[in-house]
């Protein structure tokens, strides 16, 4: 087994984790206390052990740690109807809360519980036989998300620096704006979030909000609806760690079909189907419909706009019981030629594909979408742009550093963010001539050099 241990950090982190958890007891046959019900196949609960350590009496227990600077967000979840799921050890909160100030989650409130998360931490990772990596769940607008949340990555990167490290990271939007020192604490995460993790899912409330207001018809979306939605991309992602499949994947193969440069690992993704729910009965669903939503704008995850850049790579993951491979292939084929000026040419064969026989509870046929495409740049330029207008005034930035910080690292996380998106730039632009070119100039030294 290969085993994958879930740090869910801040109230976000915790709230979108739940819904997750919530929605992979269902599909692996688990009830809310974790033992699995009556009469379920055993393709569900072969491979229960990724997410969950067997306990006594046949209960299945998470294999994670819920994290947050503010007991409240513990004591939701203990008293939610998943309350008796989880490990009471795996329950670490502070008591001061860290004020949306990624300083305190950095540096002074997060760096007194650190020690206690890693003991913890440790403790999970002892029960594995065979660890696979950590999958950490944030926001990063706020202080305990972004700032506890990087520095556990931080830590964990020393600690574990052969496994996988990947985050489900919530990006801020400014339409949907909780306070006003977003920014700051968005390009500090991000900063560190090049630099530890190995694969980034990038989601944001934005673009969430406009797939259940305009796709999903809801009237006035909640959290929980955002959250749902975060979660079922999850499940998705997930399904080819948690079910035996064709074509099967793991969080390194992922990596290494998906990531073409170490600090370009920002991937966006997308689900299907999205649709109203009183529409359901009006329509069949197949896998040329599934890929069309895939890659249709309205879909992702991300407020970007994936016609403003090209797909380095992509991976998408099939779920269903009478899915063909062969539909599957020639579907995304299809889209692949019919777009192929959205794709770079120098990466041939870009796109995985893995299926799985085990739909998700809420539909028969089901697919997810993961691509690293250059407009992820888009949602770093946002972010900039709302950082350099607080930053030039050095608006709110006594917060920060009356918490121990240095104007110098605002000025570094600046810069690095600013390399992050010259570097998706520079290779949206760079074509198979640029290769050529670069091939003929060095045989051309080499020939000189022999004379």
């Amino acid at each position: 087994m290969r085993e994958l241990v879930t740090l869910q950090v801040g109230q976000a982190g915790n709230q979108v984790a739940t819904s997750f958890w919530e929605r992979i007891l269902a599909e692996h046959g688990l009830d809310e206390d974790g033992h699995i019900k009556p009469n379920v196949d055993h393709v569900c609960t072969d491979r229960l052990d990724v997410f969950f350590s067997e306990a006594e009496d046949k209960k299945y227990v998470p294999r994670g740690l819920q994290i947050d600077l503010e007991p409240s967000t513990g004591d939701a979840i203990k008293s939610s109807k998943l309350g008796h799921l989880f490990r009471p050890s795996g329950f670490v909160f502070g008591s001061s809360g860290a004020g949306n100030n990624w300083s305190k989650g950095y540096y002074t409130e997060g760096a007194e519980l650190v020690d206690q998360i890693l003991d913890q931490l440790r403790h999970e990772t002892e029960n594995c036989e065979n660890l696979q990596g950590f999958q950490l769940i944030h926001s990063l607008g706020g202080g305990t998300g972004s700032g506890l949340g990087t520095l556990l990555l931080a830590k964990i990167r020393e600690e574990f620096p052969d496994r996988m490290l990947a985050t489900f990271s919530v990006l801020p939007a400014p339409k949907v704006s909780e306070t006003v020192v977003e920014p700051y604490n968005a390009v500090l995460a991000l900063n560190q979030l090049v630099e530890n993790a190995d694969l980034v899912f990038s989601f944001d409330n934005e673009a969430l909000g406009n797939i259940l207001s305009k796709t999903l018809k809801k009237a006035s979306p909640a959290y929980s609806d955002l959250n749902a939605l975060i979660a079922s991309v999850m499940s998705g992602i997930t399904t080819p760690l948690r079910f035996p499949g064709q074509l099967n994947s793991d969080l390194r193969k992922l990596a290494t079909n998906l990531i073409p440069f170490p600090r370009l690992h920002f991937l966006t993704a997308s689900y299907a189907p999205l649709g109203a729910a009183n529409a359901t009965a009006f329509r069949k669903l197949s896998v040329p419909d599934l890929t069309q939503q895939l890659f249709d704008p309205a879909h992702q995850m991300a407020a970007i706009d994936l016609r403003s850049g090209k797909f380095l790579t992509s991976a998408a993951f099939f779920r269903g019981k009478d899915i063909s491979s062969r539909a599957v292939e020639d579907s995304m084929l299809a889209v692949h030629d019919k777009n192929s000026a959205y794709f770079v040419e120098w990466i041939p064969n870009a796109t995985q594909i893995a299926l799985t026989s085990v739909p998700p509870t809420d539909s028969p046929i089901a697919a997810t979408l993961i691509s690293n495409n250059t407009s992820v740049q888009d949602l770093f330029r946002r972010t900039h742009t709302q950082f350099a207008a607080l930053f030039r005034r050095r608006a709110y930035l006594h917060w920060y550093t009356g918490e121990g910080m240095d104007e110098m690292e605002f000025t570094e996380a600046e810069s690095n963010i600013n390399d992050l998106i010259a570097e998706y730039q520079q290779y949206a632009e760079a074509s198979l001539d640029d290769d050529e070119y670069e091939e003929e100039a060095y045989q051309g030294e080499g020939g000189q050099e022999e004379q």
